[in-house]
């Protein structure tokens, strides 16, 4: 197929305005390749900051600086233009700083606001300054060195008295307390001395025994053996019948005292029967009597005697008067 000539300018025309376009862009310094959105902020001073350093919003990396130029002929403000590579939404009236870091990279912070229209392509973002690390460092350090200055100030104004408060005799004093002390301590290291090898003595000692005790740890653990087998064979002794027998014992020995109290038995009876008590008593007073008129006239029941005569003498009727044991 003939292509006409008609058909070639045509297509070169088209070509020519698509360059024409292209260059123009790449005149005006626009990345012709690259159709991501890009925002630009106007700083006085950028710090540290250079291409490649991120752009974030609440600690997320959503882009990064793009381009830092000038913003006018003098250096009077500089722009800096921020290629956000993330896919999000910025509110138009967030704000953007610059957060400068002792350690790492120096990066642009962008504080999103509340606003629900958003950036497009090509917008300016407003600015402010931010101080970072080293302006809260200076702002803290400031009052800081005021407070630093008053406590050297009063350290010397302390030294300045205590200096006249050090008179010739005072210093004197101090100078024989100083010697005293030196004297303390070489007692101190004689006493130390002293003392040092019974310390050394006392501490092989029990070295000695530790070392005693590990050589007898076999007999140790047989007398510990052997403990424990007493020990048990007075838990299996028969402590349970022995217990039987003594309540059954007491049981008997109960029994038998509920026997004795008991006034329809014989000991009972005897124990508890008044009458009987007062007869008894009447049988030992009449014994008594017996045997004492037994013994005061003895003719009344024996009478053997040839020429003697009889006793006419009375009864007893009570036990006689007595002034000894009779025997």
């Amino acid at each position: 197929m003939k292509i006409s000539n008609e058909l070639k300018v045509g297509i070169l025309a088209v070509v020519a305005i698509a360059a024409l376009i292209f260059g123009f862009r790449f005149l005006k310094g626009k990345d012709v390749f690259n159709h991501k959105p890009k925002l630009y902020a106007i700083f006085k001073s950028v710090g540290g900051l250079e291409k490649s350093n991120l752009v974030k919003i609440n600690g997320l990396a959503i882009g990064s600086v793009y381009q830092i130029e000038p913003a006018d002929p003098n250096i009077n403000n500089i722009k800096v233009t921020l290629s956000i590579t993330q896919d999000v939404n910025i509110p138009d009236n967030s704000v953007a700083y610059i957060s400068g870091s002792l350690l790492g990279a120096s990066e642009v912070v962008i504080e999103k606001g509340n606003s629900t229209r958003y950036f497009h392509d090509e917008d300016r973002i407003k600015t402010r300054v931010e101080d970072g690390l080293l302006g809260d460092l200076s702002s803290e350090a400031k009052p800081l060195m005021g407070k630093v200055r008053t406590v050297a100030d009063s350290l010397t104004l302390l030294l300045s008295h205590f200096n006249n408060t050090l008179d010739v005799p005072t210093q004197r004093n101090l100078q024989e307390a100083i010697a005293n002390l030196k004297y303390t301590i070489v007692s101190l290291n004689n006493v130390l001395t002293s003392v040092e090898k019974p310390l050394a003595a006392s501490l092989n000692n029990m070295s000695a025994f530790t070392e005693s005790l590990k050589r007898n740890n076999g007999q140790i653990d047989t007398i510990l053996g052997n403990a424990n087998k007493f020990s048990k064979g007075l838990s299996e002794l028969e402590l349970q019948r022995t217990m039987d027998t003594l309540n059954a014992t007491v049981a008997a020995l109960r029994t038998t005292v509920n026997n004795i109290s008991n006034p329809n038995g014989s000991i009972g009876a005897l124990m508890n029967d008044r009458q009987l008590y007062n007869r008894l008593s009447q049988v030992a007073l009449s014994a008594e009597i017996l045997l004492d008129d037994i013994r005061v006239h003895p003719k009344r029941y024996v009478n053997i005697s040839v020429f003697g005569k009889k006793n006419k003498a009375g009864e007893l009727t009570a036990p006689a008067i007595k002034d000894s044991i009779p025997r």
